[in-house]
């Protein structure tokens, strides 16, 4: 263990109903992470329940007790192999509260460490999901990360906060699959999550589903906003991308970030006393 590196294998799979074939999938990941020296194994959202709304249509005759099997199935998987897993999922709430849409986070020796509830939900997945309300941040090899799930790339504020807490490392599950054919999320999520990456210089694993459509493959972007290397359109596979807190990347905005999140937007000497600049109606 070398403080300040940290090996992520970013793994996709064609996500389904059945929990048991998912668990399956999942464990053959994690062995061939755990076999190329990982840290921490990362699936995609809801990879061992699979999604609501698409994989199934609701909950009401939902089998938790094989989920739950499952899941405990993969804890003992990660315990075998002594690996970090951030796992999608879905976490039953009390009725008449709907579940979350989950990422549990397995440390090394088999037990939930802790669980992150996806903040915010499209207005479909609001028919199925209830979503969290708090940041989920954990530190392994010295480098802190933090836990998000799709939609809430919408919402820069988020990754703002995170800034704000020392988050260097964000590992981010995605769902795009399953689709009519090609979308415009071919051309916005991945950019998106490179403009997360980039203007708040920080390391990303963006796992997504591979089942037939995906719009686009899992991920890894450097903290300068550049992909590192991704997955196969519609294959399985697992990459394993390194997080080096101590390399320099192209970061135009470190000397001027923390003055705008602190609400001064220009990096200028302050009120200029000159009517050619005041005057902005004149040539």
């Amino acid at each position: 263990m070398t403080d300040g590196i940290l090996k992520i294998a970013t793994c996709q799979f064609g996500v389904g109903p059945d929990a048991a074939a998912n668990g399956a999938h999942i464990r053959d990941c994690i062995r061939h992470a755990a076999d190329g020296g990982a840290d921490v194994v990362h699936f995609s959202e809801c990879a061992m329940s699979g999604y609501a709304g698409t994989d199934f249509a609701s909950f009401e005759a939902f089998d938790w007790d094989r989920l739950r099997a499952e899941t405990q199935a993969v804890m003992q998987a990660a315990r075998e192999a002594a690996i970090w897993v951030v796992l999608g999922s879905s976490h039953r709430l009390t009725p008449p509260y709907n579940p979350h849409n989950c990422l549990y986070l397995i440390a090394p020796d088999g037990t939930l460490a802790d669980r992150y509830d996806k903040r915010f939900s499209t207005n479909v997945d609001l028919k199925h999901y209830t979503p969290g309300d708090r940041f989920v941040n954990f530190q392994v090899n010295g480098v802190t990360c933090s836990l998000l799930i799709c939609f809430d790339l919408r919402f820069p504020e988020i990754y703002r906060a995170l800034y704000r807490q020392g988050v260097q490392c964000i590992l981010q599950s995605f769902y795009n699959a399953r689709q009519n054919g090609p979308s415009v999320h071919t051309h916005i999520m991945r950019q998106t999550m490179q403009c997360r990456a980039a203007t708040n210089h920080m390391w990303v694993s963006m796992s997504n589903s591979c089942a037939w459509f995906s719009p686009y493959p899992s991920c890894f972007i450097r903290p300068d906003g550049k992909i590192v290397k991704q997955l196969q359109m519609h294959r399985e596979g697992v990459m394993i991308n390194t997080v080096d807190v101590h390399k320099e990347f192209y970061d135009p905005m470190a000397d001027f970030r923390d003055m705008a999140l602190d609400g001064r937007l220009t990096n200028g000497p302050g009120p200029i006393e000159d009517p050619r600049s005041t005057d902005t109606k004149n040539l």
